[in-house]
């Protein structure tokens, strides 16, 4: 059975063919270039840019797959969470598909898709159970995921997404919008000169919550301090003076390894007490490489199997909809034409 995955939750509108694990077509695009100026995505514009590119995308995903419309036996959509008038776009195109093909219609939770993304990878599939880490720039989350449709929530931020503090902090530097890998190629760079060390948040012995809004402020406070030394160094008005290339890149470092330090403890710590040896990591935080790295590192210290999507599927996408869309399918779920589109959806434990 061939399933046709869409995906239009925030500012990618993505169209796949996949079937099963194999990925005949997955077609992105990102309206992000124009969210820059703004420095976050502003809703209005993405869904506006959805509208207008939905078909588009839908045709392109359709001649990449070298599979005619009518050879499609189900149709998986995201219906949540996500921004309220971008969801509409895609289950609007998903349900008139779905009624005009006679084929039926699968609601897709947005963040269980990211887990499932790193399905889509060749060689052996993660096996269950498994506890999951979603990290993006609006969600970041751990999972106990016994087997699809099963799960439960073990712990989430209680202030800012991970990739939300990329973003900000990213914006205190002057790197501009998206965050995640302006700080990581700044990162990159660092020779760690200025010793900088940032606090890691972790609410309680045992806790597996996450807290990013600390860490944020931390690097508030310290660009602020420099900023005020360098102003009196260089006897200037001049106000917020910029830091130097090295100190940024040093401050990026000192960032990204204390939010990264926390990601790795929390999901290795769920993965002892829960007893799995399988962890597996999705979203676009996902493709940051020191954040594989330094998970590789502490699954073979916790004698641990690690997975993580290939880069092209941590974004959002469709392929990773239609992929789980297919095996809810199988499961036994369906949707009909009154699936709504649901801003906070959340994951039902199971």
């Amino acid at each position: 059975m061939l399933t046709l995955g869409i995906e239009t939750s925030c500012d990618e509108t993505g169209v796949a063919v996949t079937r099963g694990r194999h990925v005949l077509a997955n077609v992105v695009t990102s309206s992000v270039h124009l969210h820059k100026k703004y420095g976050g995505v502003v809703p209005e514009i993405a869904s506006r840019y959805h509208v207008e590119y939905i078909i588009e995308v839908l045709a392109e995903a359709l001649s990449r797959s070298k599979r005619p419309l009518e050879d499609i036996g189900l149709v998986a959509v995201t219906n949540g969470p996500g921004l309220v008038g971008a969801l509409l776009t895609g289950i609007s195109a998903a349900k008139a598909l779905s009624f005009g093909l006679g084929r039926p219609l699968v609601g897709v939770n947005h963040v269980l898709a990211h887990l499932y993304s790193a399905f889509l990878n060749e060689g052996p599939a993660p096996r269950f159970p498994f506890v999951g880490l979603v990290v993006s720039g609006g969600h970041t989350a751990l999972f106990l995921c016994e087997e699809v449709g099963r799960q439960r929530l073990l712990g989430q931020t209680q202030d800012d997404a991970v990739g939300e503090a990329f973003d900000k902090v990213a914006k205190l530097l002057g790197l501009g919008y998206p965050g995640g890998p302006v700080v990581e190629k700044a990162a990159m760079a660092s020779e760690g000169i200025h010793g900088i060390k940032f606090p890691k948040s972790y609410l309680g012995k045992d806790s597996l919550d996450f807290s990013f809004s600390g860490i944020k402020t931390a690097v508030l406070y310290y660009v602020r301090d420099r900023q005020r030394t360098e102003d009196r160094g260089q006897r200037t008005e001049k106000k917020n003076p910029k830091l130097g290339k090295d100190l940024v890149a040093d401050v990026c470092y000192a960032f990204q390894e204390a939010a990264l330090d926390a990601l790795v403890e929390k999901t290795c710590l769920a993965a002892a007490m829960y007893g799995v040896k399988t962890v597996v990591v999705g979203g676009g935080v996902a493709a940051n490489s020191r954040l594989r790295e330094k998970l590789s590192q502490g699954a073979v210290f916790n004698n641990l199997e690690a997975h993580f999507p290939k880069k092209e599927y941590c974004l959002d996408n469709a392929a990773m909809v239609g992929f789980l869309g297919e095996e809810l399918y199988k499961k036994g779920l369906r949707s009909d034409l009154y699936l709504s589109a649901e801003p906070n959806l959340e994951v039902c434990n199971a």
